[in-house]
């Protein structure tokens, strides 16, 4: 072979590997394990230069070399590996011809389904490219998988088109395969002798360039037009396949000729020779199962889980900054608060013990007073502007929340939501928490009754997430002099919080009575409770007793003291009955307006 003598003058690495792997791919129909050797050296360069396209060809020599070896899952897989190389390099002649060898695969293994698919697919891709010598390879494929699909003019149509692209190549092996072709066109349209005459030619010319596979083809093909007429001719024809199929080691065209043999002897009532040859059939047919057996796995639908993998791998990078960016922020406005607040409290505490020391210095008084003043509208001012660059970051997660993603990354974005709003949650707590413990009560005459129905109307959506029911009971029909919005806002925060601290499908029970000098409004959970230890603190600001609900919400510890402040300006009181795991039970007392 001039390419094999061509070797040592070749200087140009690249080049040497593609001419290693062309001289594998040629090899096939003469010596399939010269193709091996080959293309394991044209392998060892490849990845040593990460030679892109020699590793594609890589990948598709060794396909052909399992395939004729009888490794259908191995042929399978580097078939595949190949096309997915090809299609990053965009190679459309080397795309068609792995989707037409992955076809056929499938069609050898039985799967129908999917040797269909990947033959439209490569018929479809192979028309944008219809002058390239691979067209004519998936037509000859198509016609011989597909004969019925096509009408006289057509196949005649097809079958020139194909015949000269192939001349055009002197591609000598799909011109016999066009030769076989027209044979069987011929016997189809009743001109046996002609046709047969034609498979004989083409045969012949194969044998004598050394085309065995091609040849094998072609003989089988001459044994199935003799078999009704002749089986006996029939068989001598699938003999000879076998000699060159045994000799070359096709082991998927033995196993098809020693079956071919065993039926047709078995028809002839030969049961001798029958028996001889379903042996043969046997032994090969157990080879060629140990080798599949090794490697029992659809590579197709595995090579496409690692395609996507890699794309969302890319995808993942830009996750993982966000995520930290996110983190960062969350982190450092945590951080900046709980300074702040601490600073706050240090303060607070500084200006009572100045206070009880110095009663008589008003203006040290006024000058501490507006200092915490200052503290107050500087935690304010710093959770307001916290709020914007976090709202951005949710805003971004939002928009990769809707991009189709696998269930991992999925998770991943849905945790820093939940990151951003409980860092939203505590910023609006914050902007809401009135420090400096004053508060600015407007009191209105409002409908008790039809208030809290309203707060647990709103609610029940909220409840409705995690399978609950809020249960509403009252014998009141009272008006009651408060501030609406006020009083709102804690029996929302006591329902909000029965709502996280219950579990699924659980109850929760809002009720209301009128007592002696005033209501007592009650919310009952089912839910983890409180324990002893932690029932004296929970309405502290920045609570240490503070807990996840039961579906992972996070608690800020603010809900309970602001609840507190709005009760105490009523010159009400609110406390709580509680047992670990058995539930909470907080009450209201509201005095009548005064």
């Amino acid at each position: 072979m001039k390419l094999q003598k061509s070797l040592p003058t070749i200087s140009d690495s690249l080049r040497y590997v593609n001419t290693l792997n062309r001289i594998a791919t040629l090899l096939y129909e003469k010596n399939i394990d010269s193709t091996f050797y080959y293309t394991k050296k044209a392998s060892e360069i490849a990845n040593r230069l990460k030679y892109a396209k020699g590793q594609a060809d890589v990948l598709n020599n060794l396909g052909i070399f399992y395939f004729i070896k009888g490794n259908i899952q191995l042929g399978l897989r580097y078939f595949n590996e190949g096309n997915i190389h090809y299609r990053k390099l965009q190679d459309s002649s080397n795309i068609v011809q792995t989707l037409m060898n992955i076809a056929i695969l499938y069609e050898v293994m039985g799967r129908e389904k999917k040797s269909s698919t990947n033959y439209n697919l490569a018929l479809e891709l192979g028309k944008k490219i219809s002058h390239d010598s691979i067209f004519s390879l998936v037509i000859y494929n198509y016609i011989i998988k597909y004969p019925n699909k096509f009408s006289k003019d057509s196949l005649n149509y097809y079958l020139n088109k194909g015949r000269n692209i192939a001349a055009k190549y002197r591609d000598k092996r799909i011109l016999l395969a066009y030769d076989q072709l027209t044979a069987d066109n011929y016997i189809k349209n009743n001109q046996f002798d002609k046709g047969m005459a034609l498979l004989k030619q083409a045969n012949d010319d194969a044998l004598k360039n050394n085309l065995s596979n091609v040849s094998v083809i072609i003989l089988t093909d001459m044994g199935d037009q003799m078999y009704q007429r002749d089986k006996l001719t029939a068989i001598q024809y699938y003999k000879q396949g076998l000699t060159i199929a045994i000799q070359k080691g096709y082991l998927v065209d033995s196993e098809l000729l020693t079956r071919k043999l065993a039926a047709t002897y078995a028809e002839l009532k030969d049961y001798y020779n029958a028996y001889l040859f379903s042996k043969q059939y046997q032994k090969i047919n157990d080879k060629i199962d140990a080798q599949e057996n090794l490697f029992g796995i659809d590579y197709q639908d595995f090579a496409a889980k690692e395609q996507q993998l890699e794309s969302s791998n890319l995808l993942a990078k830009y996750q993982s900054r966000l995520l930290i960016l996110a983190i960062v922020i969350s982190v450092m406005a945590i951080v900046m608060m709980i300074i702040l607040w601490r600073s706050w409290k240090s303060t607070q505490k500084s200006r009572e013990a100045l206070r009880l020391q110095f009663q008589h210095a008003e203006v040290t008084m006024h000058d501490l007073e507006t200092m915490n003043k200052n503290y107050a509208r500087l935690i304010k001012i710093v959770a307001h502007d916290l709020r914007n660059p976090i709202g951005a970051v949710g805003v971004m997660t939002s928009m990769l929340a809707e991009k189709e993603m696998d269930e991992d990354d999925s998770e991943l974005i849905a945790l820093i939501q939940t990151s951003i709003n409980n860092s939203l949650n505590l910023i609006n707590d914050l902007l809401k928490t009135d420090f400096e413990q004053k508060h600015d009560i407007h009191k209105e005459e409002t409908s008790f009754d039809g208030l809290l129905n309203e707060c647990v109307q709103l609610l029940r959506f909220k409840a409705k997430d995690k399978r609950q029911q809020l249960i509403f009971n009252t014998d009141t029909n009272i008006k009651m002099n408060i501030d609406r919005d006020k009083i709102s806002r804690v029996i929302n925060n006591l329902v909000v919080n029965a709502i996280k601290f219950s579990p699924e499908g659980s109850n929760i029970y809002i009720t209301t009575k009128v007592t002696e000098s005033g209501t007592l409004t009650t919310v009952k959970d089912a839910g983890i409770g409180i324990p002893v230890k932690m029932q004296d603190k929970v309405f502290d600001p920045f609570t240490s007793a503070k807990r996840k609900g039961t579906g992972g919400e996070q608690p800020f510890g603010l809900g309970l003291y602001i609840s507190k402040q709005i009760i105490e300006a009523h010159h009400g009181k609110i406390w709580l009955k509680s047992e670990p795991d058995k539930g909470t039970e907080f009450f209201v007392e509201l005095p009548f307006g005064r």
